[in-house]
């Protein structure tokens, strides 16, 4: 079994001595495109030991607050059947007042933690860094198909989307002007970064579809697109939002392992942690 990090101190695997929960769910049932979602959990956990556990950016090191990794096995029938059982997985972590993290999987697995959050969190809106707007209201005949991912959102909370490249005629009429920030739009310009975390209410859940970041330094995902996110504006964006924000918890998907370079799988696992201290420092 592996742990996300390398920690010296096997204490702070378990889970009674940790506050965060990461959650791994390999699920790919509804992706249309590259397969090999279900490879990312695993990817993000071998990767992550590759990781130091002192972020000298932050001057900060999260792993002592305790890291749980939860290898649980979901019911895969039916992309409802999917949703379900993420939901109440991450409801009954919540329930024992963990932070929870998930791993994707593909973005459909988003469903059933926003649920969760919604059930437990008044005034929630869900920031979603991706490329693609994922508004349609069915897609394959599936209301959970990955394509689907943020209408289901709206229906539960405030969405803002940031990074979008692709939204098709279908998925204009849900569009909220005032909550999508382009990728085109905020290239090379950071005054759009106060206006996206006021778009927020108090309570926010984070979902990043990492094909948000441009495939130059992340081309392992399902569905690539040019023009994306880069590391650093992105890690500025989100110290804002913790910083300013409550952050109720945060999931990283659609990561497509490639066999001959980890560089993708490294970019992940240093993002979960990233947030994951950041969430420490400022949750």
């Amino acid at each position: 079994m592996t742990h996300f990090l390398d920690m010296d101190d096997e204490r702070l695997y378990e889970l009674e001595n940790a506050r965060y929960v990461i959650l791994g769910v390999p699920y790919d049932g509804t992706s249309t495109f590259v397969k090999g979602a279900d490879k990312g959990p695993q990817a993000i956990l071998d990767a992550s030991d590759s990781l130091e556990l002192y972020d000298i950016q932050l001057q900060y090191d999260a792993s002592v607050s305790g890291i749980y990794t939860d290898y649980h096995k979901y019911n895969f029938k039916s992309p409802d059947s999917m949703v379900k059982s993420v939901h109440d997985r991450m409801r009954h972590f919540m329930d024992m007042g963990k932070r929870t993290i998930l791993l994707g999987g593909e973005h459909s697995v988003s469903v059933g933690a926003i649920q969760a959050m919604a059930e437990s969190y008044d005034n929630l809106s869900v920031l979603q860094i991706d490329a693609h707007a994922d508004l349609r209201d069915s897609y394959h005949d599936s209301i959970y198909n990955h394509a689907c991912v943020m209408r289901r959102a709206q229906e539960h909370a405030r969405v803002v989307q940031v990074g979008i490249r692709n939204v098709c005629s279908e998925e204009l009429p849900s569009v909220v002007p005032e909550n999508i920030f382009y990728a085109h739009l905020i290239h090379n310009k950071e005054d759009w970064m106060e206006k996206a975390v006021d778009r927020l209410t108090d309570n926010v859940y984070i979902t990043v579809d990492l094909d948000g970041f441009d495939p130059a330094i992340l081309p392992a995902t399902g569905t690539p697109l040019p023009g994306g996110l880069q590391w650093y504006p992105t890690l500025r964006f989100l110290e804002m939002v913790f910083k300013q924000k409550k952050v109720v918890g945060f999931d990283v998907v659609e990561l497509c392992p490639q066999a001959d370079s980890k560089v993708s799988d490294v970019l992940a696992a240093t993002l979960v942690y990233k947030m994951l201290t950041l969430w420490e420092m400022f949750g």
